[in-house]
């Protein structure tokens, strides 16, 4: 290109997130842009895995020097090619501005929620290709495996995990080489390995997006673990359980599947080592119990995926019967860079019990979310405040629920606590696959721990009674909360079943059911008590509990409410002060948003009872 030495690129988010904001149009767009100048050919243009900046796709990065736009439509690609491709400047209004300052800053590296984050799992998402092996091995994939290979000694392989302190990213957080260790010493006809992709927490992606973005790491962490379980041990098997939800993972893994085999990474008589091991994609139905390992292998073997009894370790009868590795995608990730960085490299970040980095889908009522990598032990402050940019404007932060449905609810005093495994467990919240949902002021807590308990209650897979009957019993009394129409014994009674839940439940998905609803009672049990005993919901979120109200004093007669509600409730004529009849209102909230002036109040408790009052 005249004028540059050096080959620009220009780098598309193709991650889920990207791709339902625009990401077609987009490329299609550059692709048209690019050919008009007659740059098709001297321009790279990379499709790549998810950015981590979900809030501000679609993305385009233009490399180097990496220039950063967010929110692109079609229409801004031209002058992006003039600006950043041809030339050396930047298109000043389509730049990212700090949440907070208002500043411009045009470079990624320059962005607080990269520039915060140590990524080793997702270091190459962003950057590859995720259907070009080549991208991966120019980048130093498949060394790890190289090296493990030529070593030749299994064992060693096992005891540099165990040095590293790599722990399951899945939420169990068993140490993983004493994992691998205990299934290599397993007698059987063969070993399996076994990816643990069913990522079934709501708001959660982090697995989904490696997947998306860097599936031969994943596939090389598998082939590394198979190596230490398997070689000189019998023949040894793998599979990836992934959700049928997730398209664009699945094709980007068996693209990846195909090309490791024509490289001959998998197959029979691995780079030579006489090593063998292949793969094969096995797609979940979308159980959230199958997350669990029992009931995966059972999914797996064609039954119906139910847990069972936890004398019996999948490590020692597994799959089929068989010794059986599950690990998670995240965990198999971070295999490559240990085996090529050190194991005290690794061990140097965290905690002295928690090693390592961890992936969080940062989600909820939040100015950045997104997908982040952090060490662990980081606090939560840092990543919601600093990280994430805080709350949305004129909002405060009120709680953070972090593991997934069966986490716990964190209040605004443990900000400060650091993210590990302990810690979280001690604070009656947990690390999970690493969900992290952010909620503010406008979120009520039982109305936030009913979400919770009634996905895990619809989940259950009804094989235990603890579990089966005890989480909706639960989730009934939450009813009765939210409605107003639960006594102080009500509360007594949903403290008593959660204990019974969780001791007396098989598996892990009952036993940490009643988290959200245990850890709303322990920090904000005043707001609980609000809706037994002043029959009023703070956050005036619970329907029972509120009423909507039009204040004269401030109604301009605009129409807009009266045009916006769907059951006809307001009344009055325009420029003149607008009502709402109680009896016909269904609470559906569209005239408080369609209101320009705040005039529409949400009103509870005596209020509320008294269809008066300014709320």
């Amino acid at each position: 290109m005249e004028g540059h030495s050096i080959r620009k690129e220009i780098s598309i988010c193709a991650g889920t997130a990207c791709h339902a904001s625009g990401r077609v149009a987009l490329r299609q767009a550059i692709d048209e842009v690019l050919t008009a100048k007659g740059l098709i050919d001297k321009v790279s243009v990379v499709e790549t895995g998810c950015h981590g900046f979900c809030e501000q796709g679609p993305i385009v990065v233009v490399r180097p020097p990496g220039i950063f736009y967010p929110r692109l439509k079609p229409k801004d690609i031209e002058e992006i090619v003039e600006a950043s491709v041809l030339g050396d400047g930047v298109v000043e209004r389509l730049l990212y501005r700090h949440p907070q300052t208002g500043e411009q800053l045009p470079l990624e590296k320059d962005i607080p929620f990269y520039n915060l984050q140590t990524r080793i799992v997702l270091g190459l998402n962003g950057k590859i290709d995720p259907f070009s092996i080549d991208d991966y091995i120019a980048h130093g994939g498949y060394t790890a495996l190289a090296k493990v290979l030529r070593a030749g000694d299994p064992l060693e392989v096992i005891a540099l995990i165990e040095r590293s302190g790599l722990r399951g990213r899945g939420g169990a957080g068993f140490p993983t080489g004493r994992k691998w260790r205990t299934c290599r010493t397993n007698p059987g006809q063969k070993h399996y390995v076994i990816c643990n992709a069913d990522e079934g927490d709501p708001g959660a992606f982090m697995d989904r997006s490696v997947l998306e973005g860097n599936p031969h790491s994943v596939i090389e962490g598998m082939i590394i673990a198979a190596y230490a379980i398997g070689a000189d041990n019998g023949p040894v098997e793998g599979y990836v359980y992934v959700r049928h939800e997730y398209p664009f993972a699945v094709q980007r893994l068996r693209a990846a599947l195909q090309q490791a085999r024509e490289r001959g990474y998998l197959g029979t008589d691995i780079l030579g080592s006489g090593f063998s091991f292949d793969i094969r994609i096995n797609q979940g139905a979308g159980a959230f119990v199958c997350g669990e390992s029992t009931a995966l292998t059972a999914s797996i073997e064609g039954l119906r995926g139910m847990p069972r009894g936890k004398h019996i370790r999948t490590a020692a009868h597994g799959l089929w019967g068989q010794p059986t590795n599950l690990n998670n995608v995240e965990t198999y990730a971070n295999v490559p860079w240990i085996i090529n960085h050190g194991a005290e490299a690794f061990a140097f970040l965290g905690t002295a019990t928690s090693k390592g980095t961890k992936i969080f889908s940062l989600t909820g009522k939040i100015m950045n979310g997104g997908l982040i990598e952090v060490p662990m032990g980081t606090t939560l402050r840092r990543v919601i405040f600093d990280i994430g940019g805080g709350m949305l404007p004129g909002r405060r932060f009120k709680a953070v629920q972090l593991g997934g449905p069966s986490g716990g609810c964190l209040p605004e005093s443990l900000l400060d606590e650091p993210i590990d495994f302990e810690s979280l467990l001690a604070a009656g919240s947990m690390m999970g696959s690493g969900g992290m949902v952010v909620v503010d002021d406008t979120t009520c807590m039982v109305d936030f721990a009913k979400f919770f308990l009634r996905f895990t209650a619809e989940e259950s897979c009804g094989k235990c009674v603890p579990c089966r009957v005890g989480t909706t019993r639960m989730l009934e009394i939450l009813e009765r909360i939210s409605a107003g129409r639960a006594t102080l014994a009500d509360v007594d009674l949903l403290e008593t079943l959660a204990d019974d839940v969780i001791e007396g439940s098989l598996c892990a998905l009952g036993g940490s059911a009643p988290n959200p609803v245990t850890s709303t009672l322990r920090y904000f049990r005043d707001e609980v008590l609000a809706h037994v005993i002043d029959k009023r919901c703070p956050a005036r979120v619970c329907r029972p509990l509120i009423t909507y109200a039009i204040d004269a004093a401030v109604c301009t007669g605009c129409h807009a409410c009266f045009t916006a509600c769907p059951t006809g409730a307001v009344s009055g004529e325009r420029k003149t002060a607008h009502r709402i009849d109680p009896k016909a209102c269904i609470k559906c909230d569209a005239c408080r948003q369609a209101c320009r002036y705040e005039a529409v109040r949400v009103e509870t408790g005596a209020l509320a009872a008294a269809g008066r009052g300014r709320g």
